[in-house]
């Protein structure tokens, strides 16, 4: 049964992925920009920007429903699905702002084709500073061009 839950878990972690893009794109980058804006402001100041309301934003599914199935873990799939949302979070802030924003100046030196080609795209991301026209909305998921790229950089 243990390994239904982690799969449960890991699936969940996977469709996060396109639950991101599609929140990326259409709520930051429409409906809610003005809470994003700031972060594909070049001025912004402060450590915090009102763009890290969406952490707590996102937070609240994974927490209510890990929450919601903490009494009966072993056999809830509300607790697994919590649990992979939690996984996804994790990995976002650890991509998103340690490793490409390097609000903490950890794993900056990885000279990894994988983590190359996430920091190209996200700063190809970040190359429009307004909603419109945006690209790469994904974290974990990068378009084949950006390995590409590296591949010729380093051939």
């Amino acid at each position: 049964m243990m390994w239904i839950n982690i799969l449960v878990m890991l699936l969940t972690t996977v469709m996060m992925e396109g639950v991101a893009w599609v929140s990326h794109k259409y709520l930051m980058h429409g409906l809610l920009w003005r809470l994003h804006r700031d972060h594909h402001d070049k001025k912004s100041k402060g450590w915090f920007e009102e763009n890290d309301f969406f952490f707590l934003i996102f937070a609240i599914p994974g927490i209510a429903l890990t929450y919601l199935g903490f009494h009966t873990m072993a056999t809830s799939v509300v607790f697994w699905v919590g649990a992979g949302i939690t996984l996804y979070g994790f990995l976002y802030f650890s991509i998103h702002d340690i490793f490409i924003h390097q609000r903490f100046k950890w794993l900056s030196k990885s000279n990894h084709p994988y983590f190359q080609a996430i920091r190209r795209a996200h700063k190809v991301h970040h190359k429009h500073l307004g909603k419109e026209d945006g690209e790469c909305f994904g974290m974990l998921y990068v378009p084949k061009k950006y390995f590409k790229q590296y591949q010729k950089k380093t051939d």
